[in-house]
């Protein structure tokens, strides 16, 4: 591209009024453009955040080492047992890690909100299974997820056995939202719909058996990004948000059809959004639009 020097651009800028008069007029129109997308999404760009820590927390019972990383409120949130702050626990899509969503930790963290992200694959579990079915070939790795989930809301959750617990009182692990990318949101799902196997035998199994395991009370909420696996629980008791991409099906069952009775599920799919899009790495656009539904499916007044 041929450079102007100083004289040729004294001799550009002096041809004619009207014609910088309709350069600035278009720099002009370009600047408003751009601080008019910079204001419609000023709503939910995100300040600086707070800073997170990572900790690797042993589940000696199944010899389990987890690492998680913890993103505390933001300081202006007063947290106290009177008054505790809301948790969030947050699982990955398969392949991805726990600090591969830091755009959806850091919105909750400027709302008061604990967020506890947990790895779930180690270097040492088998792979996910690619063979259906699915329910049957996957239900190890779910369960174990589920199991997993349970011990991270045990750990931090009051138990007097875990020394990390008395530092988080002030947090209300009695009605927790659980937050899922793909294999995450199946992994948050299968909680809910089929509990905890505390029998470790049970877990090398095929399957789940509902009248064996421990279901757990403590979930309010669910939120999953385009999982397509587990169905989603339909109990009237856990309110859940499913925000769907735009290139791959759930599976038959996994959202309620339009004839059931499905009043506490939310679907909500998102326009040329792809399922590998919705983590760190994806689009700013998609990560501001995952945002923008989760505050006003929760935070109406946003």
């Amino acid at each position: 591209m041929k450079m102007l020097s100083n004289n040729g651009f004294n001799s550009f800028c002096s041809r004619s009024t009207l014609y910088r008069f309709i350069v600035c007029c278009s720099l002009l129109c370009s600047l408003i453009t751009s601080f008019r997308l910079t204001a419609s999404t000023s709503e939910l760009t995100l300040n600086p955040p707070q800073a997170s820590q990572a900790l690797e927390i042993m589940d000696t019972a199944r010899n389990r080492l987890i690492p998680v990383e913890l993103y505390n409120p933001a300081s202006k949130f007063a947290c106290t047992p009177d008054k505790p702050c809301p948790v969030v626990i947050l699982s990955s899509g398969y392949g991805l890690l726990h600090t591969d969503y830091q755009f959806i930790s850091h919105f909750f963290q400027q709302h008061g909100t604990l967020v506890i992200a947990v790895r779930h694959e180690l270097p040492s579990d088998p792979s996910l299974s690619g063979i259906q079915p699915f329910m049957e070939t996957r239900s190890e790795n779910w369960q174990r997820g589920a199991n997993t989930l349970d011990f991270i809301h045990e750990y931090f959750s009051g138990d007097e056995l875990h020394a990390e617990a008395h530092h988080y009182a002030n947090y209300d692990f009695n009605h927790i939202t659980l937050v899922g990318h793909s294999n995450g949101g199946d992994i948050s799902a299968w909680l809910a719909d089929y509990g905890v196997v505390s029998n470790k035998s049970k877990l090398n199994g095929a399957g789940a058996n509902k009248s064996t395991n421990k279901q757990v009370q403590y979930i309010a909420r669910i939120i999953t990004l385009d999982h397509r696996r587990v169905a989603l629980p339909r109990s009237p008791d856990i309110e859940v948000l499913s925000i769907r991409a735009s290139d791959y099906p759930a599976d038959e069952g996994v959202l309620p059809g339009v004839d059931e009775d499905a009043a506490n599920i939310s679907v909500v799919t998102i326009e040329k959004a792809r399922h590998n899009d919705m983590n760190d790495y994806g689009p700013e656009w998609l990560k501001n639009e995952i945002v923008r539904i989760i505050a006003k499916q929760f935070y109406s007044a946003e």
